[in-house]
């Protein structure tokens, strides 16, 4: 369960897809998104994502912070923080600086920790140089 800050930063963010919604293509954002909809292809941005509980993210996800609560399939590069929530499920590899997986997450894939994250810009490279091991990237 995410900590009081954490629930401040949720309840703040600036876009907010409904669970109703159904996107497909590429997003980019610099603030911040909650999806509690579907959502289909790729996702840059320099802010924050939300995945909420009932949310289906089917996309290459490279942000900043990602939280985790929905379903996401696909892999998550996370340049500062990926949480994974207890009803989150995750099927594909992840990159972060820091990790943090409660208690009851599905995850199926590999996990590498980022140990110079700012040496990876998500707007600039290509999508097949971010698949690949960033510099300064450890195996875990």
């Amino acid at each position: 369960m995410p900590r009081d800050s954490d629930f401040r930063t949720i309840a703040r963010t600036a876009t907010r897809l409904s669970a109703t919604s159904a996107f497909k293509g590429t997003m980019r954002f610099t603030e911040s998104v909650s999806i509690r909809g579907r959502f289909e292809g790729e996702i840059r941005s320099s802010g924050f994502l939300y995945i909420e509980e009932g949310a289906e993210v089917v996309a290459e996800v490279f942000a900043e912070t990602v939280i985790i609560a929905g379903v996401v399939r696909g892999s998550v590069l996370a340049t500062n923080r990926l949480e994974m929530l207890p009803t989150g499920r995750i099927y594909g590899d992840v990159k972060a600086t820091k990790l943090r997986i409660a208690d009851g997450v599905v995850f199926e894939g590999k996990c590498q920790m980022l140990r110079n994250a700012g040496s990876v810009d998500i707007f600039a490279a290509p999508v097949e140089q971010l698949k690949e091991t960033a510099p300064g990237v450890v195996s875990q």
